[in-house]
C-alpha cells in the first residue's frame, strides 16, 4: 500500500500561540507538527509565510453559493462546495422552522447525501433544526404557522427526525421544553436555547435540564436588562455554556463582542454564520422557509420589513472581523473550529496536532483564504 505524505509549511496558529513550523502528512492525518519559538499571537507577527489553520467549522448555516440546505442533494453538495471554499471543512447543514412532515424529510434527505456527498465539499456531521420550538414573540424570520409546543408534541412524531440530529433550538420558556431538552440530552442531542422571551430563571432551568448553547446570542432573545435579564445573561454568566456569535457587525454590533469575550471562558464562544441561499451571491431576493427575504449589502431582512433574516458572511470574514476587533488569532481560530467541535463532542480535527485528520486553512497577511485542505487534500479558495 503506497502512504500519501504531504509537508505544509506557515506559521501555525496553534491552541494558545501562533509559530512558524511545518506540518507532516500521512494518509490525511496530521503524523508530526514542528512548531518553532513563538513569535505572537497576531497575524502581523512571524516570517513571510502563510498562516495555517485548522478547518473552520459552521454548525448554524442554511445555505450559501446560490443553494439552500432545504433543497435536496443537489443544493447539499453545492452548498458544502461554497462553505469548502470559504475555509469551512465541516459543517452541519441547518434547517428553518417548517412543518413536522417537511422536518423529517429534510433530516432523510441530509441521511441519504451524507454518505455520498461529494469530497470536494466540506464534510456533514449532522444536521441542526433551527426550530419549530421557538417562542413566537421572538420567532424571528420564522413562519408562525409552523411553531410548536413541545408539550404537544409526542416523542413517536419526534423519533423519526433523531438520527443525525446534532443540535436543535428550543426555548426554554414553552410547556413541555425543559422535559425535551432532557430528553434529547438523553440520547445525545444538543440543545442550543433561541428564539425565547425566558427570564433568566427560565433560561437557567434550561441549562439545568442539558442546554448546550444559545442560537445567535443577542438576536431573537431575551437580553441584558438591569430589572428583567433574560436568556442572554443567563447564557454569559454561565461558564458551561456555549454562546454562538454571528460577527458580521449587522446582528451584534462590534461594541459588544468585549462582553461576550470577556464574561465567556475562551472555550465557549462560537462563530456561526447563519448564512442563507444568496451568501456570496449579492443583493437579491429569496424565499426562505416559505418567507421572502431580501440582501442589500450585508443585512438580510424579512421582505419589507427590519427583521433580521440570517446572514450573507462565512466563517473566513468572521475570523477576520474577530481579529480585526483586536482579539488574537488563536481565539479567532478556535471560535471557528475547536470550539463548535467540542460542543458537539468531536474529537478527530480542529486541533494542528498529532493524530487530527488535515483539515486545514492557509490564509494570507490579510486573513484572506487562498487554500483548504479537507482529509490532506488541497483544494483552491473561493475565486482561486
Amino acid at each position: 500500500m503506497t502512504t500519501e505524505q504531504v509537508s505544509v509549511e506557515g506559521r501555525l496558529v496553534l491552541d494558545d500561540r501562533v509559530a512558524a513550523g511545518r506540518i507532516r502528512i500521512e494518509d490525511g492525518v496530521i503524523v508530526a507538527v514542528d512548531a518553532g519559538e513563538s513569535p505572537g499571537t497576531r497575524p502581523s507577527a512571524g516570517a513571510d509565510l502563510p498562516f495555517i489553520a485548522p478547518g473552520f467549522v459552521d454548525v448554524h448555516v442554511h445555505g450559501g453559493g446560490g443553494h439552500d440546505a432545504m433543497g435536496g442533494r443537489e443544493a447539499l453538495d453545492g452548498m458544502a462546495r461554497h462553505l469548502l471554499r470559504h475555509g469551512v471543512t465541516s459543517f452541519l447543514p441547518t434547517a428553518v422552522t417548517a412543518p413536522l412532515p417537511a422536518l423529517v424529510r429534510f433530516a432523510e434527505q441530509v441521511r441519504a447525501w451524507v454518505p455520498a456527498a461529494s469530497s470536494d465539499g466540506a464534510e456533514p456531521l449532522g444536521f441542526n433544526l433551527e426550530g419549530p420550538f421557538l417562542a413566537p414573540e421572538r420567532r424571528g424570520a420564522h413562519d408562525p404557522s409552523h411553531l410548536r409546543i413541545p408539550a404537544d408534541v409526542g416523542e413517536r412524531d419526534l423519533e423519526p427526525l433523531l438520527d443525525g440530529l446534532r443540535l436543535i433550538t428550543i426555548a426554554p420558556e414553552l410547556p413541555g421544553a425543559l422535559e425535551l431538552i432532557g430528553w434529547l440530552r438523553e440520547r445525545g442531542i444538543a440543545t442550543s436555547m433561541g428564539h425565547s422571551a425566558a427570564n433568566v430563571l427560565d433560561a437557567q432551568a434550561g441549562f439545568a435540564a442539558g442546554g448546550t448553547s444559545t442560537t445567535h446570542l443577542f438576536n431573537a432573545m431575551s437580553g441584558v436588562d438591569h430589572h428583567e435579564p433574560g436568556l442572554a445573561v443567563a447564557a454569559l454568566v454561565d461558564d458551561t455554556a456555549y454562546v454562538e456569535l454571528i460577527a458580521d457587525g449587522v446582528h451584534v454590533d462590534p461594541s459588544l463582542w468585549p462582553i461576550i469575550t470577556r464574561t465567556k471562558p475562551d472555550g465557549r464562544v462560537l462563530l456561526v454564520s447563519d448564512a442563507i441561499s444568496l451568501a456570496g451571491m449579492g443583493d437579491g431576493r429569496a424565499t426562505i422557509g416559505g418567507l421572502e427575504v431580501e440582501v442589500v449589502g450585508q443585512r438580510v431582512t424579512l421582505a419589507g420589513t427590519t427583521t433580521l433574516a440570517g446572514s450573507v458572511i462565512a466563517l473566513d470574514a468572521a475570523v477576520r472581523n474577530l481579529v480585526q476587533s483586536g482579539l488574537t488569532l488563536p481565539f479567532a481560530v478556535a471560535a471557528a473550529s475547536r470550539n463548535p467541535l467540542a460542543m458537539l463532542g468531536v474529537t478527530d480535527r480542529g486541533r494542528l496536532a498529532v493524530g487530527q485528520r488535515a483539515d486545514l486553512v492557509e490564509l494570507d497577511d490579510g486573513l484572506d483564504v487562498r487554500r483548504v485542505m479537507r482529509a490532506g487534500t488541497w483544494f483552491p479558495a473561493d475565486g482561486a
